[in-house]
């Protein structure tokens, strides 16, 4: 299987069978994540996950620098490690939604409150221009405009990438974000 999925990474598009037993094309999408850990050795987390995405949903083609931040939401908590990552994956976005939160089970995540303490969360941010509105999945990520957290990180890897309901570049979001919270590179 990780043979298999290698071979399809090299390649933008593929063979597959669909429902109707018929052969398709494969189109390897280009997604935009973000991970975030405050709970534990948060830099070994950060790495973890970005391996398990690596081998279990894609190629990581950019990673942003890492950032310490502030904590969202609930401030009564540990600072946070943030990072943004570049991804080309052949799954679709429930597919990739379902491996997201396997790699956060595995690493040991609980889901105690909103907004709370955790050993990894994965978002994902961007899943190439489409738009998804459904009950667990909602793409582009609803807080992106709002987080510089989330903002820093990917100008990082692509401050032109336009937000396709906002119409705006990463870049021009950053500039227009009001959140306030201290956010420095991690590790100078």
């Amino acid at each position: 299987m990780l043979q298999l999925q290698k071979y399809l990474q090299k390649y933008l598009f593929t063979m597959s069978t669909n429902e109707y037993g018929t052969n398709k094309k494969l189109e390897i999408k280009v997604c935009y994540l973000g991970i975030g850990s405050n709970i534990g050795d948060r830099l070994k987390n950060l790495k973890n996950s970005i391996k398990f995405l690596g081998s279990e949903a894609g190629k990581i083609t950019k990673y942003s620098k890492i950032y310490e931040t502030e904590p969202w939401g609930l401030i009564d908590q540990n600072q946070f490690l943030n990072q943004a990552v570049e991804i080309k994956t052949t799954h679709n976005p429930n597919e990739l939604l379902n491996i997201c939160k396997k790699i956060e089970k595995k690493m040991g995540r609980n889901y105690t409150r909103k907004w709370g303490e955790r050993i990894i969360d994965i978002d994902i941010l961007y899943y190439s221009s489409d738009i998804i509105k459904k009950n667990k999945l909602i793409i582009p990520h609803k807080f992106i405009q709002d987080r510089k957290f989330v903002l820093i990180p990917l100008n990082d890897i692509n401050k032109n990438y336009i937000h396709p309901l906002l119409m705006k570049s990463n870049f021009e979001l950053l500039k227009k974000c009001h959140d306030n919270s201290k956010i420095i590179e991690y590790g100078n």
